[in-house]
């Protein structure tokens, strides 16, 4: 498939793993942005991790685009009221990172931290503390989508199964196309301060099976529920006006 994949999986060949741990590529090590894209806002600190200091745009990994199926492993910590994301397949696929009690998304589950934003909302708020470090984990084989969260499953779900058609038509009110994939690896600049570290990814391989049993999504409010209706309504208006202006 990608060059670094096919050298990683020769090096399993001759050098064999511990059972059960698969081979990672580092996508940063914390030394170098060799394979990344920006505009000067984002720079290696001297613990080793990658920082947003400034306004700038998004932080892209361009020496490969994620494969279609895939586990992504990195480490973030937001300041106080961040909002920051990771883009993970073409239109909306983001899992969320955010400041959950500093942020007004913080109010709606569907737009917390490790939610599939404005999507699928995690079964339970396990983040830590502002300013300290989070793990993070995502999983996506096919339709079935896992994000994890400090050693937590908080996300798992299959968008071809209509328990979840709410759901996605959130998504597709967006703009999102869940069916999409070949998107390169992207850090969101939202504008705010936000830290990654020990960022590494792997293809799934096609005869790897994945846990695909579903988590029930923490409750939305009928508050938030409006709200959601309001910005879908939004949403809709500004496309058709925009239509309107280029017919």
């Amino acid at each position: 498939m990608m060059k670094k994949f096919a050298i990683v999986a020769l090096v399993g060949l001759l050098t064999p793993l511990a059972k059960g741990e698969p081979e990672f590529d580092t996508l940063f090590d914390g030394t170098s942005l060799e394979g990344w894209e920006q505009s000067g806002n984002w720079e290696i600190q001297t613990d080793g991790s990658l920082f947003r200091k400034e306004k700038g745009g998004s932080l892209v990994f361009a020496e490969y685009k994620v494969p279609d199926d895939f586990e992504l492993r990195f480490e973030w910590r937001v300041g106080e009221g961040s909002n920051s994301g990771v883009y993970y397949r073409p239109t909306q696929y983001e899992y969320q990172i955010l400041h959950n009690e500093g942020h007004s998304n913080g109010t709606n589950p569907r737009t917390t931290a490790a939610s599939l934003y404005f999507c699928m909302a995690p079964s339970e708020d396990v983040t830590k503390p502002v300013g300290e470090w989070n793990t993070a984990r995502i999983v996506a084989k096919g339709s079935f989508i896992q994000h994890w969260l400090n050693g937590e499953k908080v996300v798992a779900f299959d968008y071809d199964d209509s328990r979840w058609e709410e759901n996605v038509k959130l998504l597709q009110a967006r703009g999102g196309d869940l069916s999409a994939r070949g998107a390169f690896l992207s850090l969101q600049d939202h504008g705010d301060p936000v830290w990654f570290r020990n960022i590494r990814l792997r293809e799934i391989p096609a005869e790897e099976e994945i846990d695909e049993s579903s988590l029930t999504p923490a409750l939305v409010p009928e508050s938030e529920r409006e709200a959601e209706r309001k910005k879908v309504e939004a949403i809709r208006k500004k496309r058709e006006a925009e239509e309107r202006k280029t017919k």
